[in-house]
């Protein structure tokens, strides 16, 4: 039997493409006194008329959605909704992504094999004005925005957030054209882009680009 809810029960915006997820976190979060869902979006366009049009205390975002890439909706929902917690929970490693979705305006990142009782402490982290990242990355995160971090062990981390974003669609197998329709930008943008990302990443060629992209895009999936 549900727990009645408060007045002062938070108000949740779930964002998620995958509806067995949505269902689970809606029941997860419908369970707590202090936490209520207030609407579901399977995209970042549902997800952002929602933010517009809703008043939200928090939303949970998966990085991976069909029509957009999660770190241009938090800065989508950031524009609109600046006071507005926004917590990650994605499937990919927190290594990789903590640093980006923070620096994007996300308030924490917490990978989806956590479990319920680390998420629901999270987002009570989050709702409270804190940061809330594993313990693993603390330490490293401080480092990073101390500006003492070390140069990255990844050369995939020196990209951009665009650059970055236009680097997973290579690894996908999308074409420059491709890439462009969907991020809406110029051919010439997305060339531009994959010049850069040659030059950080030290490939000589397109040909080794892809190879990289799709080498890692597959390493990435078996979380590595």
């Amino acid at each position: 039997m549900p727990i009645p809810l408060k007045k002062s029960a938070k108000r949740v915006l779930i964002v998620d493409d995958h509806p067995m997820m949505r269902q689970g976190l809606a029941q997860l979060i419908d369970n707590e006194p202090d936490l209520r869902v207030g609407a579901e979006a399977d995209s970042a366009g549902a997800a952002l008329d929602l933010v517009i049009a809703q008043k939200f205390d928090l939303v949970l975002l998966d990085v991976s959605l069909p029509d957009k890439n999660g770190l241009e909706v938090i800065k989508d929902i950031r524009a609109q909704k600046p006071e507005l917690a926004i917590l990650v929970v994605s499937m990919h490693d927190e290594a990789l992504y903590a640093e980006r979705v923070l620096r994007a305006g996300a308030r924490g990142y917490l990978m989806k094999q956590e479990g319920g009782k680390k998420l629901l402490a999270a987002m009570r982290q989050v709702l409270a004005g804190q940061i809330s990242v594993s313990e693993k990355m603390s330490a490293q995160i401080l480092e990073i925005f101390s500006g003492r971090r070390a140069e990255s062990a990844s050369p995939v981390e020196r990209l951009s957030d665009r650059e970055f974003e236009v680097f997973q669609l290579v690894g996908q197998g999308r074409s420059t054209r491709e890439i462009a329709a969907q991020l809406h930008l110029s051919v010439k943008t997305v060339e531009v882009h994959r010049a850069n990302i040659k030059t950080k990443l030290k490939l000589k060629s397109a040909v080794e680009l892809v190879r990289y992209a799709v080498r890692w895009a597959e390493a990435e999936s078996r979380g590595a």
